[in-house]
């Protein structure tokens, strides 16, 4: 027999829960794109994008996801042969680094491991040693969603500014936007890209490039401008069309302006808050459980760890049998792992991911708690009792 029958719930780093008033927003006909009330749900969604984001700058929209935002901020920002230095803590820096290698850019790594987050005295030192001020932009990663590593975004800005660099300063934060604190001009950052299907609560297709006045006039001129990814007339259009240089996604703008609203009607400050306590639920039954067998988290400082992903190793390919089994008998699927071993192999098997981001509350989170519970027990997994109980005293000491 099996219990997975009902609703499937998706615990993975995206794509997020969907949630209802989001999906009903898209359950619609065709609207009109040349005039009317997409037109003007569109113009009113630019405001506050911002504030979400946190910044007075531009923003572009796409039609994309998380790949191609590392395409259009790149195209933007670089010519051929500029010197890009990207701080990787995991999968997705590569994946930055690489897209900017593939472009003709002239990349230098700065690696932190994948239980780390950046050391600002080894990214100054970098800067200081660049006195020709070659390196043209700096990139990093909030939280990058396969080690699930948070990193002090602030921090990094400030050893920018110690080495007295240029440099335009990018930042990927579409694991991160919407669920861990993030203020894009307060933090200094010139260029930030997020996708819709994590923190935004709307499914996988739109993409968004926040940039500031700076780095809009460092990139004029870049050789890498095309007409899809230019941002200059998307942040600055006259047409609907112009946002999206061409027909734009019609029901993913009627999800998107949905959940938007119901971000800011509960406001940044306990969104972030919420994602936090539901965070450290997590951590709770984590840190239960693993007195009495090999579960670890990824990250060990919890002031790095991610509000919106806890990446999880178990050994021995557990973590495949824990997820496989969670799936097939209480319908939850936990995430694969990502940049520890190849897919498949027995390293990776070791290694699994659960997604907390978005549209959550604390009754999902008790109930994978519970079903992870469970699923150590059938499969005799070596375990610390009361990782559930654990969970529930950290959320009643927070209501």
């Amino acid at each position: 027999m099996s219990l997975a029958n009902g609703r499937h719930y998706l615990a993975i780093p995206g794509p997020s829960v969907i949630p209802d008033p989001v999906l009903q927003a898209m359950h619609r006909p065709a609207p009109n794109i040349y005039t009317g009330e997409l037109v003007e749900l569109t113009h009113g969604l630019i405001p506050d994008l911002k504030t979400i984001a946190g910044t007075s700058g531009h923003v572009a929209l796409y039609i994309t996801n998380g790949h191609g935002l590392w395409e259009a901020s790149l195209t933007n920002m670089i010519s051929r042969g500029d010197k890009v230095l990207v701080c990787v803590t995991g999968n997705f820096g590569h994946g930055w680094a690489d897209v900017a290698a593939r472009l003709g850019a002239n990349v230098e790594i700065l690696d932190f491991g994948k239980q780390a987050p950046v050391d600002p005295a080894r990214l100054e030192a970098a800067l200081r040693a660049d006195t020709k001020h070659e390196i043209k932009v700096v990139l990093a990663t909030h939280v990058d969603t396969a080690t699930s590593v948070r990193n002090d975004i602030a921090s990094i800005r400030e050893a920018i500014d110690a080495a007295g660099h240029p440099a335009v300063f990018g930042v990927d934060s579409i694991a991160s936007l919407g669920c861990d604190r993030f203020v894009m001009d307060a933090w200094g950052v010139d260029v930030m890209i997020a996708a819709s299907q994590k923190g935004l609560m709307t499914p996988p297709g739109m993409g968004f490039v926040w940039f500031s006045e700076k780095a809009r006039q460092e990139g004029q001129g870049n050789d890498l401008r095309t007409p899809y990814w230019d941002w200059e007339t998307r942040a600055k259009p006259v047409h609907l069309y112009e946002y999206f240089d061409g027909t734009p996604p019609t029901h993913h703008l009627y999800g998107l302006r949905q959940a938007v609203t119901m971000i800011l009607e509960e406001g940044l400050e306990n969104v972030w808050e919420r994602h936090e306590t539901l965070a450290r639920a997590y951590w709770a039954a984590v840190e239960t459980w693993g007195q009495g067998g090999d579960l670890r988290f990824n990250i060990a400082d919890p002031a790095y760890r991610s509000h919106a992903v806890s990446t999880l190793s178990l050994g021995a390919g557990d973590g495949t049998r824990l997820r496989t089994w969670l799936t097939e008998h209480l319908g939850i699927t936990l995430g694969i792992s990502l940049g520890f071993g190849d897919i498949g192999s027995s390293e990776a098997a070791g290694y699994f991911r659960i997604g907390h981001m978005g549209h959550i509350n604390a009754h999902m989170v008790l109930g994978i708690i519970g079903a992870m519970e469970t699923a150590f027990t059938a499969l005799e997994i070596p375990h610390g009792e009361g990782g559930s109980v654990a969970a529930a005293k950290l959320l009643a000491s927070r209501v």
